[in-house]
C-alpha cells in the first residue's frame, strides 16, 4: 500500500495537484508537520469527473462477484495494514488510540456489508393493468457519486459512502476534509489502488473547501452528494444539488439530548453518559449535547457523573490510556471556551474542568445549565457537558424539541416501556433506551431529522440512496388501440 500522501489521486494515477496554492497537514496535539502537497483544483475536480464517467459505464456491466471481490480485497489490505492506518488516524484527526482502533473497525465492518450489495441490485415484475403487458423493474447504480468527507471521523464516515458506492456499480470522487486529507480521503485510494479497483473509479483531490468545494456539487456528471459534516454547509450543498436536481445524501449536525428519568438506574446512566458525552473528545454528531436529568435525581447524578468525568485522562492521544484527546483545531478551543464563559456569567456552575493547553481542553462538567443557554443551545462537539433538570416528561420533551435538530438520542428508565413511549416523543432519526446516542450499526438506517440530514445511509436505506429504478415494460401480445382510433 502506497503511504506517500504528496500528490492527488485522479484517474488511477498520483498526480501533483494544478492549482496555486499549498496545503499543510498538521498533527493537532503536536503541531508536527505530517504531509504538505499542492492543493487540487477545479480542472483537477473536472478530470476526476470525466475519469470516473468513463470508468463507470464498464464497471456498471461488471459481474458481482468481481464487483465483491475487489471490496474483499480491500478489506485484506486494510487488516495487513492496520498498524499504519490507525497511526494515520491517530496523528491526524487527534484520535485516541481506543477510538483510532474502533474506527478502523467500523470501516471493515461497513465494507463487509457493502461486500454483499451487489448480489442485492434486485429488481421486480408485477403485474399490468394492460392486457398482455408485463411490468419489469430494474435497480441501476446511479453513475457517479461526489463524496465531502468530514474531519472527525474520516475514515469511518468517507468509506460509509465509497464502498456502497463502489459495490452498486457506480464510481466516485472524494473531497476530503482540509484537516484530514488523508484518512478522509487519500488512504483510500491507496487501500482500493492495492485492492485492484480499475482506474477512474475511485478519483481523489484534496483541495480547500472556498476553491473546490461549490465544484464538486455543481459538476454536471455527478448525480448524488454524499456530504457529511455541519448543518450550514450541508444547507448549501443541498441548495446547490437541487437547483441541479440532484440527489444529495447529508447528514449534518445535531443538538443530541440524553434523558435521565426519575426511576432511571444512576449507575448505568452515569457510565453511559461519560461514553456518549466524553468519546473522542465529544467530537461527533451524535455527542449527548444536552444531559436532561429529572429533578428529584438530579444532585446525586450531577456528583457521581462528575467524580467520574475527574477520573478521565486527557492529553497525549497516543498514550493508551488516554480518554481525551485534543479538539482538531485552536478555532474549536475558542469557540468552546466562549460559550463556556458566556454560559458560566448566565448562570452555569463550572463543576469540572474548564481550562485549555494547546488544543486539549479538559473534560468539562457544567450543572444548572438552562435550555437557552450558549452550551445547550448550539452544537458543542467538545468535551463538555452541560446538564439540565426537568420535573415532568412533557418539560423534557418541549425542551428535547425545542432546537431544529434531529440526530440521535438516549432516555435511561428502569422502566422499559415507559422509557421506549417517551423515545417515540423525542422527533429524532435515532434514539435508544438506556443507551448513549453514539451508535452506528453497518445494516441499520443512519440519518436525521429536521436540520440534522436528508436520507439514509447503511444496510438497505444507503442500496437504496445510491441507486435508481428503471420502469420497463414488456408488451408480450398486440395491445388493442381500437378505442382510440374508432372516429378515424
Amino acid at each position: 500500500m502506497n503511504i506517500d500522501f504528496s500528490k492527488q489521486f485522479i484517474n488511477g494515477e498520483w498526480v501533483k495537484g494544478s492549482s496555486s496554492k499549498t496545503m499543510q497537514n498538521f498533527n493537532p496535539y503536536s503541531g508536527e508537520e505530517l504531509v504538505t502537497f499542492t492543493a487540487g483544483s477545479k480542472e483537477d475536480i473536472d478530470e476526476a469527473y470525466q475519469a470516473a464517467a468513463r470508468a463507470q459505464l464498464e464497471w456498471q456491466k461488471e459481474l458481482p462477484q468481481k464487483k465483491r471481490a475487489v471490496l474483499e480485497k480491500a478489506i485484506i489490505v486494510m487488516e495487513e495494514n492496520k498498524e499504519t492506518i490507525i497511526n494515520w488516524i491517530i496523528n491526524e484527526s487527534g484520535s485516541t488510540f481506543k477510538k483510532a482502533s474502533s474506527e478502523f473497525g467500523n470501516a471493515l465492518n461497513i465494507i463487509r456489508e457493502a461486500a454483499t450489495f451487489p448480489y442485492r441490485m434486485d429488481g421486480k415484475i408485477s403485474p399490468s393493468q394492460t392486457p398482455g403487458k408485463e411490468n419489469r423493474v430494474y435497480r441501476n447504480p446511479l453513475g457517479v457519486i461526489g463524496i465531502i468527507s468530514p474531519w472527525n471521523f474520516p475514515f469511518h464516515l468517507t468509506i460509509r459512502s465509497i464502498a456502497p458506492a463502489l459495490a452498486t456499480g457506480n464510481a466516485v470522487v472524494v473531497k476530503p476534509a482540509t484537516d484530514t486529507p488523508v484518512t478522509g480521503g487519500l488512504i483510500f485510494a491507496s487501500i482500493f489502488e492495492a485492492a485492484g479497483l480499475p482506474k477512474g473509479l475511485l478519483n481523489v483531490v484534496a483541495g480547500r473547501g472556498s476553491e473546490i468545494g461549490d465544484a464538486v456539487v455543481t459538476h454536471p456528471v455527478p448525480r448524488l452528494i454524499s456530504f457529511t459534516g455541519s448543518t450550514e454547509v450541508g444547507q448549501h450543498i443541498g441548495e446547490l444539488a437541487g437547483r441541479e436536481l440532484k440527489k444529495a445524501a447529508l447528514e449534518l449536525g445535531g443538538n443530541n439530548v440524553f434523558i435521565a428519568r426519575e426511576d432511571a438506574d444512576i449507575e448505568q446512566a452515569v457510565q453511559s453518559a461519560l461514553f456518549g458525552k466524553f468519546y473522542h473528545q465529544g467530537q461527533i454528531c451524535m455527542s449527548i449535547n444536552r444531559l436532561f436529568v429529572h429533578e428529584k435525581i438530579y444532585d446525586e447524578f450531577a456528583k457521581r457523573y462528575s467524580e467520574e468525568v475527574e477520573k478521565l485522562v486527557y492529553g497525549n492521544p497516543q498514550e493508551k490510556t488516554t480518554h481525551v484527546g485534543p479538539l482538531i483545531n485552536e478555532d474549536q478551543v475558542k469557540r468552546l471556551l466562549k460559550d463556556l464563559e458566556d454560559s458560566i456569567a448566565q448562570g452555569a456552575t463550572l463543576a469540572v474542568g474548564g481550562k485549555a493547553d494547546g488544543n486539549v481542553l479538559q473534560p468539562t462538567v457544567l450543572t444548572h445549565v438552562t435550555n437557552d443557554m450558549p452550551i445547550a443551545a448550539n452544537e458543542i462537539f467538545g468535551p463538555v457537558a452541560a446538564l439540565i433538570p426537568f420535573r415532568n416528561e412533557d418539560e423534557v420533551v418541549e425542551m428535547a424539541n425545542h432546537y431544529p435538530y434531529g440526530l440521535s438520542g438516549a432516555v435511561h428508565s428502569t422502566n422499559i416501556e415507559a422509557a421506549t413511549q417517551l423515545a417515540h416523543r423525542i422527533h429524532t432519526g435515532m434514539i435508544h433506551v438506556n443507551d448513549q446516542p453514539v451508535n452506528d450499526e453497518p445494516h441499520m438506517p443512519f440519518g436525521g431529522e429536521k436540520h440534522s440530514g436528508l436520507g439514509r445511509f447503511n444496510g438497505d436505506w444507503v442500496l437504496e440512496e445510491f441507486t435508481t429504478v428503471k420502469w420497463l415494460s414488456v408488451q408480450h401480445t398486440p395491445r388493442d388501440y381500437s378505442g382510440f382510433l374508432e372516429n378515424k
